[in-house]
């Protein structure tokens, strides 16, 4: 067969063409983008020399729950899912956020699961660059339905509020009687492969004497729990009261030998091996030291930038956001890891009841 003669012109439009496309096929390969946003090139650092490589979000300040510790008062209908800002709008302070050096973003609320398209958020967030480390905080409730294609998205950890294996506890701390969908959640959210583990809140009176249960609990699903000191807030119910690292370890006794190891890779909590397998952590931000290498900077849904959990100043991004202004975001993150204050106010000699609204920034 003859060959057939291609005219100059038309060769050289086939090769641009297949340069064009080699070129945006380049771009889009994952490789492309681990080269485009390797993590390490840059590093955010506060007043007090330590380097900020966490983010926090809050989606939503909305919640199906109204836990003791948080906003119990707080009716139902009161959030207006309007004030949340469009997660496409989050995702540009988020890229930021990675190429100043962000390691590891936490998603969280109110309950992050309220979200619409929260999959198609953690998915951009993957895509962006596949080595930051995803996690996401909830109660659990909505898990059943979303673990599957969160952690499809990216999604690589979750934490799980469990405060009770008391279907009657759960009713009284949450006020939703819900202890069944939220063990499912647990389940479906292991099934697929998510790292999970659990967080809960011993109060006085309430449900400290569980914690040796929860523990075993645990140990059963082969996940680690965590301890959390009840943090004074003035959303909280009047009159809760929580244990302290002490008198949680005093009530891990009862039932367990342990010793500590180390301090919590990318997290606050003090960590314990327990003797027959498994570990447990607790979170203690009455201790002095609990903020001495604190690594974080929390958004929250309404576009501010929060230095500390404590304290209730932040820096508003969320005009920069709107207008897509990635210098001003940019600025807006150095000034919230700037001042970031040296200490909380919950330490024992001051034990203040902080004014922050942790359903606002995720806790």
């Amino acid at each position: 067969m003859d060959r057939v003669h291609c005219p100059s012109h038309v060769q050289f439009l086939t090769l641009e063409l297949y340069l064009f496309f080699s070129f945006v096929l380049d771009i889009i390969r994952p490789k492309r983008v681990l080269k485009l946003n390797k993590i390490g090139s840059k590093m955010l650092i506060d007043s007090f020399g330590r380097t900020v490589d966490y983010i926090r979000i809050s989606v939503t300040n909305r919640c199906n729950f109204r836990c003791q510790y948080c906003m119990p008062d707080t009716p139902e209908d009161f959030f207006d899912a309007e004030e949340d800002i469009p997660l496409a709008q989050l995702l540009e302070l988020v890229k930021v956020a990675i190429d100043e050096g962000v390691k590891k973003i936490r998603i969280t609320g109110g309950e992050p699961m309220i979200r619409k398209d929260l999959d198609w958020f953690i998915a951009q967030i993957y895509l962006y660059n596949p080595e930051i480390d995803i996690a996401l905080t909830t109660n659990g409730f909505y898990l059943r339905h979303f673990a599957k294609s969160l952690k499809e998205a990216g999604l690589k950890r979750i934490n799980v509020s469990l405060d009770s294996l008391k279907p009657e506890r759960v009713a009284l701390i949450s006020k939703k009687n819900v202890l069944p969908q939220i063990l499912e959640g647990i389940d479906l959210a292991l099934s697929v492969g998510l790292i999970v583990k659990l967080n809960m809140v011993p109060l006085k009176g309430v449900n400290e004497d569980e914690i040796p249960d929860l523990i075993a609990f645990a140990q059963s699903k082969k996940v680690t729990i965590r301890f959390i000191e009840f943090m004074e807030n003035s959303h909280a119910k009047e009159g809760a009261t929580g244990l302290r690292q002490k008198e949680i370890l005093e009530r891990v006794a009862e039932r367990f030998s342990y010793k500590k190891i180390e301090k919590e890779f990318f997290g606050p909590a003090t960590l314990y091996e327990l003797e027959g397998g498994g570990k447990f952590g607790i979170i203690a931000p009455h201790n002095d030291d609990f903020c001495e290498s604190c690594n974080r900077v929390r958004i929250s849904s309404d576009g501010k930038i929060i230095p500390c959990l404590y304290f209730e100043d932040a820096v508003d991004a969320k005009e920069a956001m709107e207008k897509g202004d990635r210098e001003g975001i940019r600025r807006a993150l150095l000034q919230a890891v700037t001042n970031k204050p040296e200490k909380n106010e919950w330490r024992e000699e001051d034990n203040k009841t902080s004014g922050r609204a942790f359903y606002q920034t995720g806790g």
